[in-house]
């Protein structure tokens, strides 16, 4: 089954067009430390006839040296080549491999057990169609075991292989092997996947993975390259409504307006009439012009330059789509997050958020729940810390499109990043589109509704710290969408701002709302100037004596 093929010494040219058309299965290895995920990739290259002369006689010698099997080949070093990794016997980044056979091309990625980088495993996942989750059969289901099954299950992945590895080491005990079957399948049955097929494997001796192991006679499935091989992948993106997220406008000259993108799914034609999802503005294909000339169709996948029939405003970060079953264009999001960063989440933080070609500043304003990898209980919580993962309430600064991640991977993903780090803090699944109204309920802890010192009415009292939205265009706090009796407070990083020369513009609705801004301007020793446009008014606040800026101007200045 190893790939060999007497075309590349006859007929190179048959050979590779024999290769452009084999399928492609991206898969990715996952489950705790020491489950033998690199071992087994090793395993799948040596097996396959992908190494080399030259890497064999390193990885002899590499066995020798830093192996872990004595001085037996350790197919583990065929990935873990970090010297990192070496030392500590553990993977920390993901490694991408490519391997083939006579039926299928494969890119498999090695991605780390360890929980410390939880962040890596996502990334891996991100892009694979299979997850083959590997279980130390003398230990069982563990916890990152739970982890990385819930999370490939979160980022789309609909088949997995349960590999039961050393099962050398227990005797290859039929009762074990379905025991840890039954706690699997018990654990899994919520997260929604589409098959699950367990394989009792050695990694190190090669049980099962090519050819059937004279040592599981009473295993009747199929070896784990019978399964890449012939598994069905459904969904494939070329049947989902069209969606292009422009990447450049390509303006040469006077005579030619293109927008450039990769297309994230379906497919397009000349004549095709396609929507601007900002706004809603529809035109025709004119072209698909590429490098090699004009194509009569594109399909996903493909980097193309489209142009219209008709002059639409379009930039950066806008979506070119189908006119029927278009994406949502909302600024309020639900969406599950993977926390990756080891300072918490705080609700009503500033980040930027990077959805497909847009990046868009917003914040989480409140979390549902957080789940429980051991139980998928959903649990109360306010925040999330590293690792965990929960459902929260995304808040934008503008409207993007999207699209729920169960019907689009591509355009329902995006990142959290940090203003002033530029680190990616978080990764993100959308859900759907959340009302206003739940986003109002869902605010900081500082925003809600509580009663008032004296009286019986409820006031609203609102921290402008977890409101703030500082950027390069000015300092914001955006009240339009509170009514009612307010009580304001401020931050010390809010006064600091402040305090550094920079203005912030307070915008509300309600005229009643004015009396709780000079009190705050008089107990902190603060100046503000007011005026009135349409429904609005606009306030901008700043630190007595530092400036005192004309009505409406705004100076850009740090976040809170």
């Amino acid at each position: 089954m190893a790939h060999q093929s007497d075309l590349i010494e006859k007929d190179i040219l048959a050979y590779l067009k024999s290769q452009e058309e084999k399928s492609l299965l991206r898969f990715i290895t996952c489950g705790s430390v020491d489950d033998g995920k690199s071992t087994l990739i090793g395993r799948l290259l040596w097996d396959s006839k992908m190494v080399f002369e030259d890497q064999l006689a390193a990885l002899e010698a590499d066995s020798k040296k830093v192996g872990t099997q004595g001085r037996a080949i350790d197919y583990a070093l065929l990935l873990d080549g970090l010297q990192a990794v070496r030392e500590q016997g553990i993977t920390i980044d993901v490694a991408h491999r490519y391997f083939s056979t006579d039926r299928r091309k494969f890119i498999v990625a090695d991605t780390p057990g360890h929980e410390q980088y939880t962040r890596n495993m996502v990334t891996g996942a991100s892009t694979a169609q299979v997850a083959v989750i590997l279980v130390d059969a003398r230990k069982g289901l563990l916890t990152q075991t739970r982890r990385h099954s819930y999370l490939v299950s979160l980022v789309g992945i609909r088949h997995i292989v349960l590999a039961v590895n050393k099962m050398d080491l227990i005797g290859y005990d039929e009762r074990r092997f379905d025991a840890i079957l039954r706690d699997y399948r018990q654990f899994a049955a919520p997260l929604g996947f589409g098959s699950i097929a367990a394989i009792p494997i050695s990694a190190l001796n090669g049980d099962n993975i090519i050819d059937p192991s004279t040592s599981t006679p009473w295993y009747e499935g199929p070896t784990l390259m019978n399964y890449l091989e012939t598994v069905r992948i459904e969904g494939e993106d070329r049947d989902k409504p069209f969606r292009l997220p422009v990447q450049w406008v390509n303006r040469p000259h006077l005579d030619f307006r293109g927008f450039c993108g990769t297309i994230a799914s379906g497919v397009v034609r000349p004549g095709d009439e396609v929507r601007v999802a900002s706004s809603g503005r529809t035109s025709r294909v004119a072209r698909i012009v590429t490098m090699n000339g004009d194509l009569p169709e594109a399909v996903a996948g493909q980097a193309v330059t489209l142009t219209l029939t008709d002059e639409i405003d379009i930039s950066r970060g806008d979506m070119l789509s189908a006119t029927e079953l278009g994406p949502l264009h909302t600024r309020q999001v639900k969406a599950h997050l993977v926390w990756l960063h080891d300072e918490p989440l705080q609700p009503g933080q500033g980040y930027l958020v990077k959805t497909a070609t847009a990046v868009t500043p917003g914040r989480v304003t409140g979390m549902q729940y957080a789940v429980d990898v051991n139980t998928l209980e959903e649990k109360q919580t306010t925040g999330l810390g590293l690792n965990e993962i929960g459902v929260g309430l995304l808040e934008l600064d503008r409207p993007v499109p999207l699209d729920p991640y169960h019907q689009n991977r591509h355009t329902g993903s995006f990142i959290l990043i940090d203003r002033y780090t530029n680190a990616t803090v978080a990764a993100g699944m959308v859900i759907a589109a959340a009302p206003e109204t739940v986003q109002q309920q869902d605010r900081p802890a500082g925003t809600t509704l509580e009663p008032a010192a004296t009286g019986g009415s409820s006031v609203r009292r609102i921290n402008l710290g977890d409101w703030f939205i500082g950027g390069d265009e000015g300092n914001l706090v955006d009240l339009t969408t509170v009514q009612g009796e307010i009580e304001l407070d401020v931050t010390p990083a809010f006064l600091d701002t402040l305090a550094r020369g920079n203005r912030v513009l307070l915008v509300i609705r309600d005229p009643g709302q004015l009396p709780p801004v000079a009190v705050l301007a008089f107990t902190h020793d603060l100046a503000f100037n007011f005026t009135r446009e349409g429904d609005r008014v606009n306030i901008v606040l700043h630190k007595r004596g530092v400036g005192s800026p004309a009505d409406g101007e705004l100076d850009g200045g740090p976040g809170i």
